[in-house]
């Protein structure tokens, strides 16, 4: 998807029903603009219902102040304009009322921008502008100066977030990963204490092995992969849909029989992937023209060792991430699903699948599918794509559960007696 070719209307309403849909902001919540190339503020409206925005909705501002469109600007217009006049650079404001984002506003706070590796590279620094009344020129003043001070990423006191960018995709690839490193914050504080990466930790995630593999043209594409690529776009739709992707973090691979494998590319955006986007890898080499994701190597390794394995999904699913940026264990001896799906699911730590690929591969196998790697990711596998996706879904939900669970009660563990029948019932391994 290339910005420069969609019409800044257009654009608007694309983001804005991104946002309503994934439960960011309400009806009559939150506001985008984009400045164009001539100096016009293209503007969501003031009391249109965000969930059916369409191009015929968006006002354009003219830089003389003179108003084109079926409806008044948003009330922010002031602060928009004003982080324009601060900030040229900038080409695009999103400003929205998320759940998590406006916890931390109300509280005063800003959230910890160091729990996983790809934050502080989206989003480097948050500063708080003073609170004013919404709409008025003193928030705009209030805004704009922290924009002034070079920060692109503003917390409203009891208000919300304002973001800027050169570009809308940006500004939502920002408040995308605040409002889930917020999320990721307060669940991890319910069932622990979150710890931090330092400086040094930040570097060995900066791995660059999926630039260096040499190309290979493909002489067709067998009827085998062309169904594969379709699941895996239908899967990983899905999984950014539910929360279990961001935009840009997230991987799947699937094995095709020959041996090579597709996986997803690095820096292309989860929600508009498709067929074509996907990677193939065959030999050490990739699919000339295209980059695949950084973890190829891991996902390599682990097809080399276990034959049995033709899946693997790399995820975020923020109820998990709450037990791997904390020191509490994630059991999945709750129900009996949970178990047969999961077994026992390892902490590994922080940087082991990038500095260690052979030996983190090692580690899988049918009664080991899963594993949690500290403030970075979870891993799972299966010997399908469908089987491992449901241990995926499985994982976040039985997290989801436990986490739920802390404010219920003291929770009731399958015991080991149990567990064996389970292994009875179900035929599974040691």
């Amino acid at each position: 998807m290339n910005l420069k070719y969609i019409h800044p209307a257009d654009q608007l309403v694309m983001f804005m029903q991104r946002i309503y849909d994934k439960g960011m902001t309400t009806t009559s919540g939150g506001n985008l603009s984009i400045m164009d190339d001539d100096g016009n503020i293209w503007i969501t409206p003031a009391g249109v219902d965000k969930g059916t925005l369409s191009r015929h909705d968006i006002i354009c501002v003219k830089p003389d102040g003179t108003q084109v469109g079926p409806h008044r600007p948003s009330s922010e217009l002031p602060f928009h304009a004003a982080v324009y006049k601060m900030r040229p650079d900038l080409k695009a404001v999103l400003h929205a009322h998320p759940p998590a984002l406006v916890s931390f506003s109300i509280a005063r706070k800003i959230p910890d921008l160091d729990l996983l590796p790809s934050v502080q590279k989206m989003c480097p620094e948050v500063k708080i502008a003073v609170y004013a009344v919404p709409g008025s020129d003193q928030l705009g003043e209030n805004i704009g100066k922290c924009f002034a001070e070079g920060c692109d990423i503003v917390l409203l006191e009891n208000h919300g977030v304002c973001i800027g960018a050169a570009d809308m995709y940006t500004a939502f690839q920002r408040f995308e990963t605040l409002e889930y490193t917020a999320n990721l914050e307060i669940l991890a504080k319910r069932i622990g204490t979150p710890k931090r990466l330092n400086k040094a930790d930040y570097t060995v995630s900066q791995t660059t092995n999926h630039l260096k593999l040499d190309d290979f043209i493909p002489s067709s594409h067998s009827v085998e992969e062309l169904a594969a690529r379709r699941d895996m776009i239908t899967l990983i739709r899905r999984s950014y849909k539910q929360g279990l992707f961001t935009a840009t973090h997230g991987t799947y691979s699937v094995r095709l029989s020959d041996g090579s494998f597709l996986i997803t590319p690095y820096g292309m955006d989860r929600a508009y992937l498709e067929e074509e986007h996907l990677v193939r890898v065959k030999a050490g080499m990739k699919e000339v023209g295209k980059v695949p994701s950084r973890a190829v190597t891991l996902h390599d390794e682990i097809y080399k060792a276990h034959p049995e394995i033709n899946a693997v999904l790399l995820a975020h699913p923020v109820h998990a991430m709450a037990f791997a940026v904390t020191d509490t264990v994630f059991d999945p001896r709750t129900i009996p699903e949970s178990y047969i799906l999961l077994r026992d699911v390892k902490r590994m730590p922080y940087g082991q699948n990038y500095t260690q690929p052979k030996e983190t591969a090692a580690y899988f196998g049918e009664v080991t599918p899963a594993a949690m790697f500290e403030n970075d990711c979870v891993i799972v596998t299966g010997s399908s794509l469908l089987q491992a996706f449901d241990r995926l879904e499985v994982m976040e939900s039985t997290a989801h559960s436990i986490i739920n669970a802390s404010a219920v009660g003291d929770i009731v563990h399958i015991s080991k007696e149990e567990i064996d029948d389970l292994k009875e019932a179900f035929n599974l391994k040691d």
